[in-house]
């Protein structure tokens, strides 16, 4: 009997772990005490802290400049002209004249304004072809794209879906009165406004010799005056999907209202510290209709601190946060010494 119980041990390891401290959970430990002195000082040292980054954040979100233009009513006849589809091949300018009180020194940031346009709604924000974007011969029939895929007569577009077709369209030139007599127009930046990473990671144009002949056989959207190769004739790395107006708008808002940047201040002759305080104008060739959604445009400069533009959100959250955990810290001091003695 022995023998065949040794033998069924051999055939049958026991399953019990080895006789070690670590195995049997046998190794030294350590358990925090909460004491009323820790527990306390953590509150008022971190409420501080908030606090601190509260305040700071806030004074310096107050040194950032900004002014804004509305051009909506402004430019009422250019809107009663698009509120009609069928005008959309005739142009319309206006102008909007403002006045800098103040230099606006440093970088200036200049960026266009939409109240009203829900652009969060789901069927809007799916309706893009991601693959299409990073140039891959794809059909976008079988894509989100839809109704903005193809044609009555089976010419795909390109690019395709409502986000696209809808684009910002409106052109504005900056123009600087230093007196009565001069006119300067203000150099402005259109490249470098995207992210990094949407340049070079999420959009690519057709691979070909020229984009012209990349985007052969597709057309533009309804409402688009021209096709995706001619965004900017000027510049070959600024066209096509990597023009950096289509993929700053291709990032929807979360927001029925939000601004999208659109130039930068080249800083250049007399622009070099900034916009000097004087007379500008903007000269807006009008194409984007929004009185039919009650909406409103606008433009917007501004300059930019470390922490970014002028958003006083994330001050406020910190001092917000910092408050109620020293209100917290002594709501329970109190409580400590009324009630330690029992």
């Amino acid at each position: 009997m022995t023998n065949k119980s040794s033998k069924r041990t051999q055939q049958h390891p026991s399953r019990c772990p080895d006789n070690s401290a670590f195995k049997q959970q046998r190794l030294p430990a350590s358990e925090l005490e909460l004491t009323a002195p820790a527990v306390l000082s953590s509150f008022f040292i971190i409420g501080l802290v908030c606090l601190a980054v509260g305040i700071c954040l806030i004074l310096t979100v107050l040194r950032v400049q900004e002014i804004q233009i509305n051009y909506s009513d402004i430019c009422s006849n250019c809107s009663k002209l698009r509120e009609n589809a069928s005008n959309w091949k005739t142009e319309c300018h206006c102008t909007a004249n403002f006045t800098l009180e103040l230099s606006m020194e440093g970088d200036v940031l200049m960026y266009y304004g939409l109240q009203n346009f829900f652009q969060n709604h789901r069927r809007y924000v799916i309706s893009r072809s991601n693959a299409q974007l990073l140039g891959k011969d794809v059909n976008i029939e079988n894509s989100n794209c839809e109704p903005f895929t193809i044609y009555p007569n089976g010419t795909p577009m390109a690019p395709c879906g409502a986000i696209a077709n809808s684009m910002f369209n409106d052109t504005i030139h900056l123009s600087y009165y230093p007196n009565s007599t001069t006119v300067i127009q203000v150099p402005l930046l259109k490249r470098g406004n995207s992210w990094w990473t949407d340049k070079n990671v999420k959009f690519f144009n057709p691979p070909s010799h020229n984009l012209s002949s990349a985007f052969a056989g597709s057309a533009r959207p309804p409402y688009w005056e021209k096709p995706v190769y001619l965004l900017d004739e000027e510049d070959d790395e600024n066209n096509g999907y990597k023009n950096d107006d289509f993929i700053i708008w291709m990032r929807v808002s979360a927001f029925a209202t939000f601004k999208n940047l659109y130039r930068r201040l080249s800083r250049i002759n007399e622009f070099a510290d900034g916009l000097p305080a004087g007379n500008y104008s903007l000269h807006i060739s009008y194409n984007f209709p929004v009185t039919k959604f009650r909406g409103k445009k606008q433009v917007v400069f501004s300059t930019v601190v470390w922490s970014g533009g002028r958003n006083f959100f994330l001050g406020i959250a910190y001092t917000i946060s910092g408050a109620v955990i020293l209100l917290a810290g002594f709501i329970l001091m109190a409580l400590h010494l009324k009630l330690r003695k029992k």
